[in-house]
């Protein structure tokens, strides 16, 4: 099958499950946004200096070396003025990519250092969020972008952030995660906001089985009864490919049995060193072994990356076809946090006639 050009790639429509606010501000803004305010932690103030600064420093191979880049753009995200602009560049910068649905997360607890409450932090982003879709449309590439409020797993406000992601559910929030350093801080250490969640019949995903093994992914799961599993790539981990047909253990199947999703991040994964590359990332195994696997970028900035860069590299790396990257696509919008008419009217109406297009 001849593989999709960059041009079909890059027209292609696609969705996004895992994507960081507080990964992919553009060096421009960062640079912006620490002059106006007297941040003077930046590595080099100029702008294509510091993307490349944040790609070498996230290619470290370590998960905690990578989640140490964030002390700069947070740095930066402090008033409402500053994340409801990130937000709003967020958006018209994934719908400029060809993302017709997004959920972006961020945790409100990290931008209250300046005085704002975490109701006036969720408010400023889901405003950038509106101010960005109203643009994108008006620019003929209409997005969808719901947000995801996060708790950072070594802290104790699970609790506080679930109810919050409750109160703003009908006025963009569509779920909750938590997030930060998997080794030391399981997510049973969340366990009451997850019990609170499932009582209010509320959706989230917990990162998983990304620098930790298969006893986080368990544990999200049959402890927690996460609806998703952020990045999820240690499944592999009970996939046994030593035979003449790979086989799947306990764990394994279970996830592939109940079809939950997996917010996979090749680059990422790659950086942080839960894969080797992209053509060996496990993503193409599970794919082919028909998990529910969905492709994202986790954070723009640190892999200087974007969904088309992510579905080329698997396209030209991996052997991925077309017809993969629509597979994958129609999987991330069944996974949405999103009403199930509204998922159904991007599938049928969006991403269906727009690969049906590319393929013809």
């Amino acid at each position: 099958m001849t593989p999709p050009s960059a041009e079909v790639v890059r027209r292609a429509p696609k969705a996004l499950l895992h994507d960081h606010l507080d990964g992919g501000l553009r060096p421009a803004t960062v640079v912006e946004l620490a002059r106006d305010c007297g941040y003077e932690g930046l590595p080099t103030t100029d702008a294509a200096a510091l993307g490349t600064w944040f790609r070498d420093a996230a290619d470290s191979g370590s998960l905690e070396r990578y989640l140490e880049t964030f002390s700069h753009t947070v740095a930066v995200m402090q008033t409402e003025e500053q994340l409801a602009r990130v937000a709003r560049e967020c958006t018209l910068d994934l719908a400029a990519d060809g993302v017709v649905y997004a959920e972006s997360r961020f945790a409100p607890e990290l931008h209250i250092e300046r005085g704002l409450t975490l109701p006036q932090v969720v408010e400023a982003v889901l405003a950038g969020c509106r101010a960005g879709e109203a643009e994108a449309a008006a620019a003929g590439t209409p997005i969808r972008v719901r947000s995801l409020l996060t708790a950072m797993r070594h802290a104790a406000n699970g609790r506080e952030i679930a109810e919050l992601a409750v109160a703003y559910r009908d006025r963009g929030v569509a779920g909750f995660d938590i997030a930060g350093a998997e080794a030391g801080f399981p997510p049973t250490r969340h366990l009451d906001a997850f019990e609170y969640l499932r009582r209010e019949n509320a959706h989230f995903t917990i990162h998983a089985g990304e620098a930790f093994g298969l006893p986080s992914i368990w544990e999200a799961l049959q402890w927690c009864g996460a609806d998703r599993l952020g990045h999820g790539v240690r499944i592999v981990d009970d996939v046994d490919t030593g035979g003449d047909a790979p086989r799947l253990g306990l764990l394994a199947a279970y996830v592939r049995d109940r079809r939950i999703p997996l917010e996979m991040c090749p680059s990422s994964n790659v950086q942080t060193g839960a894969a080797a590359s992209v053509a060996g990332h496990p993503i193409t195994l599970l794919k082919d072994l028909r998990f529910r696997v969905t492709v994202n970028t986790d954070n723009r900035l640190m892999s200087g990356t974007s969904m088309t860069r992510e579905m080329q590299l698997l396209v030209d790396e991996a052997g991925w076809s077309l017809e993969d990257l629509r597979w994958v696509t129609i999987n991330a919008l069944k996974s949405a946090f999103l009403p199930f008419d509204e998922r159904l009217e991007l599938i049928d109406h969006v991403v269906k006639p727009g690969y049906a297009a590319l393929g013809a």
